[in-house]
C-alpha cells in the first residue's frame, strides 16, 4: 500500500497536470486557430548573451533533447548572417554532445526564397527529425517573416515545429528566440523610459510571437542588464496579460510541461504579477498601483498554475525573519532603468527595516518630454517574502508592492554654483 506522503504526490502531479492542460488546451495561435492539444515538451528561454562556457544551459538543452547524440535543428531566422550564426550555435551545442544541424530558412539567407523554403516538405521532414529546436538572436521579426504566412497563419515549417513541441521536444531560444515566446512580442521598440512616456502601439512597438509559452504569460529577455522590466508593464496592460517573466542575460528559464519555471544560467528572472493592479485613467500619463513584482534568483522554481514558489536548495533553509533585518538605511536609486538597478534595490529592501524604497527615471534634457519622468515605489506587505543563500551574497524576493507614477523634473536639473 502507498504511503499517504506517496499518495499526495501523486495526486498533486496529477492535478498539476490536469491544471496544466486547461490553461494552454486553447492558446490562441497566430492566423486565429487553436492549439489542439498541451504541449508535451520543454521551453528553454535564455534571455540573451548566453557565453560558451555556460554548460550548465547548453547542457539543460542537450538533456532534454535526448542526451548525447540528440538531433537539435538551429533556426538563425533572426539573424543578420544566418549561416555564420548557425554555425556558430551548432559548434556549441555539439561540443556538448548534441548532433546539432542547421535548417536554411531565414529572410536574410542569400539566394534562398524563405516563403518557399517555409513551405519546403524537405525542410519540414528535417525539422520533423529533431528532438529539440534552437532560435538565434537577432531581429525577433524576421522569425515571424520566415514563419508565419502574410495572412498570419503558420507555414509548413511552423507546423513542423509545433509538433515537436507538443510530441515532447525541446524548444530553446536565445535573446530574439526568446521573444517569440509569447503570443505578443516586442517588435520596433523605443527604449524603456520612452515607451513610459509615450506608450505602445501594435504594429510599431509590439506585434503578435509564436506563442509557445501560451496566451497567459508575456515574456521579455536582456531584463536586468538593461533595465527592462518596466517596459513590461504598459504592454501587459494593453494586452491584458497578469503574468509576465523577464529573464536576464546568460541565463535561463526551463518551462516543462507542468508548467513549472525553474531559473538556471547566471542570474535570474523577474516576475510580475498585474492581477491586483489599477491604473488611473484620470492621470494623464502612464501610472500603476498595487503591482507584484518578485525575483526569481538561479535555481528556484515557480508555477505559472498553481503560483507555488520553491526556493533553490541554498536557500531553502534561510527565509529571512522580518523581525531581525540585516540593513536600517533608506533604498533609493535615480537609475532605477539601470544596469541591475531594481535587483540590487529588491535585496536591500527585502532584508532591511525599512518598508519601502524608491527609484526614479527619467531622461536626457534633449529627450522628448524632458520634464516627465516616474516614480518607482516598491513596497514591503504582509505577503512579501525573502529568502538568502548560504553559499553566496544572493537574495530571492517574493511579492514587493510595486507603483509607478508620473512625476515632473525642474528643468534645468542642476545649476552651477
Amino acid at each position: 500500500m502507498k504511503s499517504s506522503a506517496s499518495l499526495y504526490h501523486t495526486f498533486r502531479a496529477a492535478l498539476l497536470f490536469a491544471l496544466a492542460l486547461c490553461s494552454v488546451h486553447a492558446v490562441a495561435a497566430p492566423g486565429g486557430s487553436t492549439i489542439g492539444s498541451a504541449p508535451q515538451g520543454t521551453l528553454v528561454i535564455i534571455g540573451g548573451g548566453l557565453r560558451a562556457d555556460n554548460a550548465e544551459v547548453w547542457q539543460r538543452i542537450v538533456k532534454l533533447s535526448g542526451g548525447p547524440g540528440a538531433r537539435i535543428a538551429v533556426l538563425a531566422s533572426a539573424a543578420m548572417n544566418p549561416e555564420k550564426s548557425g554555425e556558430s550555435i551548432i559548434k556549441k551545442l555539439n561540443q556538448y554532445g548534441a548532433d546539432a544541424f542547421f535548417v536554411p530558412l531565414a529572410v536574410k539567407l542569400p539566394n534562398r526564397d524563405y516563403r518557399k523554403a517555409a513551405e519546403d516538405p524537405a525542410i519540414v521532414t528535417q525539422i520533423k527529425s529533431a528532438s529539440g529546436i534552437y532560435f538565434a538572436g537577432g531581429d525577433q521579426g524576421r522569425i515571424t517573416q520566415a514563419l508565419l504566412r502574410p495572412d498570419g497563419s503558420r507555414t509548413a515549417a511552423l507546423e513542423a515545429i509545433w509538433s515537436v513541441y507538443r510530441n515532447g521536444g525541446v524548444i530553446a531560444g536565445s535573446s530574439a528566440g526568446a521573444a517569440i515566446m509569447s503570443t505578443t512580442m516586442f517588435y520596433d521598440a523605443k527604449p524603456v523610459l520612452d515607451m513610459l512616456k509615450m506608450g505602445v502601439t501594435d504594429g510599431r512597438e509590439i506585434a503578435p510571437g509564436l506563442g509557445f509559452i501560451g496566451s497567459d504569460v508575456f515574456v521579455d529577455q536582456h531584463l536586468l542588464v538593461r533595465g527592462r522590466f518596466a517596459r513590461m508593464i504598459p504592454v501587459m496592460l494593453k494586452k491584458g496579460y497578469h503574468l509576465g517573466l523577464g529573464i536576464d542575460e546568460n541565463s535561463a528559464m526551463v518551462v516543462d510541461a507542468m508548467r513549472d519555471v525553474e531559473v538556471i544560467g547566471y542570474s535570474g528572472a523577474l516576475l510580475i504579477d498585474l492581477s491586483g493592479a489599477i491604473s488611473d485613467r484620470g492621470v494623464k500619463n502612464f501610472n500603476i498601483s498595487n503591482a507584484a513584482i518578485s525575483y526569481l534568483d538561479r535555481g528556484d522554481k515557480f508555477n505559472l498554475v498553481t503560483r507555488v514558489f520553491t526556493p533553490s536548495p541554498d536557500k531553502a533553509d534561510n527565509k529571512l525573519d522580518p523581525n531581525q533585518p540585516d540593513m536600517r538605511e533608506p533604498v533609493f536609486t535615480n537609475d532605477i532603468l539601470g544596469n541591475n538597478a531594481v535587483l540590487d534595490l529588491m535585496g536591500n529592501l527585502i532584508d532591511n527595516a525599512q518598508q519601502e524604497a524608491i527609484g526614479i527615471a527619467f531622461g536626457n534634457p534633449r529627450d522628448p518630454y524632458p520634464d516627465l519622468g516616474f516614480e518607482f515605489r516598491f513596497s514591503k506587505t504582509v505577503n512579501s517574502v525573502g529568502y538568502s543563500s548560504t553559499e553566496a551574497e544572493a537574495y530571492s524576493v517574493l511579492k514587493l508592492r510595486l507603483d509607478i507614477r508620473p512625476i515632473q523634473l525642474r528643468q534645468p536639473l542642476y545649476r552651477y554654483k
